[in-house]
C-alpha cells in the first residue's frame, strides 16, 4: 500500500499549494491513502467545513487536527457529521468528534487513521499512550484485520514523539509527528517495521515564523510590543510530508521518504517503488 501524509497546512498559501500540487502528487505517487493535517488551514487557526470539503474534493481521504481543533467554532457542532475529520483521540470523554476513523482503501483494504495529542509543553489531555494502546488493541495490524494503520502524533517535544513511535513499533504502519511546522531529518523504519518521522513539517510559507508573518512575530518576541494578531505568511509555500510504502502481507513499512516541494526549502521528491 502507498501512503501519502502532508503536514500542518498553514493559511491560504498552504491550502493553495496543497490543492495545486495534489493532482501531480497523486499521478506520480498513486497513493492508496492521502492524509493531511488541517488544524492551521483557516487563517492559521483551525479549519472550516468549506476548507475541509475543498481538501476532500482535491483527493484527500482523511484530515487530522491538533491543539487548534476548535478555533473555528463551527467545527464543534459540525465534526460529528464529518467522519473523515478526526481530532486527537485523547480529548476527554464527551468531546465532539472522534479520534480515529476506519475506512476502505482501494482494493477493499481496511485502513485505520488515528490522531493523538501529546502532553509535554501542550495542553494536559488524557494519557495519549493509553488512548493509542486501546485503539491498537482493538484494531490489530495484519491479514484479516487492518491492512494499514497511520498515527498522526501532534506534539511539541521530539523525545515524546519518538517514544510514541517506539511504543507503536510493529503495531502501526506509520507514526508521523506534526505541530512544530519544521521537517525533521529522522525519517526511518523502526526495528519492528513502523515508518517514523518526528515532524513532517508544514505546508506553508517558510519565509516566516513557523508559517506566521515574521514581522508580527518578531515584534511580539523581541520588543514585547502589543501587535496585531498573528496571521499566516503569504509567500510561496513548501508542501512538506512523508511517503510510505507498506508490505501488503504484514502492513509494515518497506519504504519511507520525505517530501518537500516548492517554496524556499531544499527540494526532495519520493521515488515510488
Amino acid at each position: 500500500m502507498r501512503i501519502l501524509f502532508l503536514g500542518d497546512v498553514v493559511g491560504r498559501s498552504g491550502r493553495d499549494a496543497v490543492i495545486a500540487h495534489l493532482p501531480s502528487l497523486r499521478e506520480r505517487l498513486d497513493p492508496d491513502l492521502t492524509v493531511v493535517n488541517g488544524e492551521n488551514a483557516a487563517g492559521g487557526f483551525g479549519i472550516t467545513v468549506k476548507i475541509a470539503e475543498e481538501f476532500f474534493e482535491a483527493g484527500v481521504d482523511v484530515i487530522t487536527l491538533g491543539n487548534h481543533s476548535w478555533d473555528q467554532k463551527e467545527l464543534v457542532s459540525a465534526i460529528d457529521q464529518q467522519p473523515r475529520i478526526i481530532r486527537p483521540l485523547n480529548y476527554p470523554e464527551g468531546t465532539p468528534g472522534r479520534g480515529f476513523v476506519l475506512l476502505q482503501a482501494r482494493g477493499g483494504r481496511k485502513v485505520l487513521v488515528m490522531n493523538v495529542m501529546l502532553r509535554l509543553f501542550m495542553d494536559p489531555l488524557d494519557d495519549p499512550f493509553a488512548a493509542v494502546d486501546r485503539v491498537l488493541r482493538a484494531h490489530r495490524l495484519g491479514p484479516g484485520n487492518v491492512d494499514a494503520i497511520l498515527l498522526d502524533v501532534h506534539g511539541e517535544a521530539t523525545s515524546e514523539k519518538m517514544i510514541m513511535g517506539h511504543f507503536c513499533d510493529g503495531r502501526a504502519s506509520v507514526v508521523v509527528g506534526t505541530h512544530t511546522h519544521t521537517p525533521t531529518a529522522d525519517h526511518m523504519i523502526l526495528p519492528g517495521g513502523t515508518a517514523f518521522q518526528s515532524d513532517a513539517g508544514m505546508c506553508g510559507d517558510y519565509d516566516s515564523a513557523i508559517g506566521m508573518k515574521k514581522e508580527i512575530a518578531m515584534a511580539k518576541t523581541i520588543r514585547k510590543l502589543p501587535t496585531e494578531r498573528l496571521s499566516p505568511a503569504e509567500g510561496e509555500a513548501t508542501v512538506c510530508g512523508l511517503y510510505v510504502e507498506t508490505d501488503d502481507r504484514t502492513g509494515l513499512a518497506v519504504r519511507v521518504e520525505p517530501l518537500r516541494l516548492g517554496g524556499r526549502l531544499s527540494q526532495t521528491f519520493p521515488t515510488r517503488g
